[in-house]
């Protein structure tokens, strides 16, 4: 009866991750791999395409979710156990592992930012969904949006690029090494 009860863990322990964890994850990844694909393909969307409007609204509105969740997982990773390394990882990709993480932390609210700064601009709140607005802060300023939209893009690159890495880094375990790195991630004990 002990080993259901860690094996379906909300908590973290010294063992893996736990079930918030692993939720925040491929919660994030699918939000991050949608918001990516959906803000290039509205680029190139005419003044006259029925999604004009649509899409920039949906982007909005789950980038600021994205937002949401990922100041839920720093507060859960700040309160929370972080699992033991595992003993086969060097010190090289253990340091690797701790920059990409944080690489990634800091490029996707660089990215959401830089967002925020596009919506808000011309002094308009961003509506979610239609259930709440967040007010423009920091508008007005001269070439805002160009400049935030250089960014953005520039930005979320580098956030999938990097995100890239960390798939291929957990394939290379899974495959290769041959450890329970992403078996962790994916809740298998």
């Amino acid at each position: 009866m002990r080993e259901v009860a860690k094996v379906l863990a909300w908590k973290n322990d010294a063992g893996g991750w736990g079930r918030a964890s692993i939720l925040l994850h491929w919660l994030s990844a699918l939000l991050v791999i949608g918001l990516f694909v959906v803000g290039n393909w509205m680029t190139g969307l005419a003044y006259t395409d029925q999604w004009y409007v649509t899409a920039p609204f949906l982007h909005k509105s789950f980038g600021l979710t994205l937002f949401l969740i990922m100041l839920v997982r720093v507060l859960w990773r700040i309160g929370s156990v972080t699992p033991n390394p595992l003993p086969s990882h060097s010190r090289f990709e253990r340091t690797a592992a701790r920059l990409a993480h944080v690489g990634l932390y800091v490029l996707l609210f660089a990215t959401m930012i830089s967002g925020y700064l596009i919506s808000t601009a011309d002094g308009r709140a961003i509506s979610v969904f239609g259930l709440f607005e967040v007010p423009a802060t920091i508008s007005g300023l001269p070439g805002q949006e160009d400049i935030a939209g250089d960014f953005h893009y520039y930005l979320a690159v580098a956030v999938m690029v990097l995100a890239a890495l960390h798939a291929l880094a957990a394939l290379k375990h899974h495959f290769v090494d041959r450890d329970s790195t992403l078996r962790r991630m994916l809740g298998c004990r």
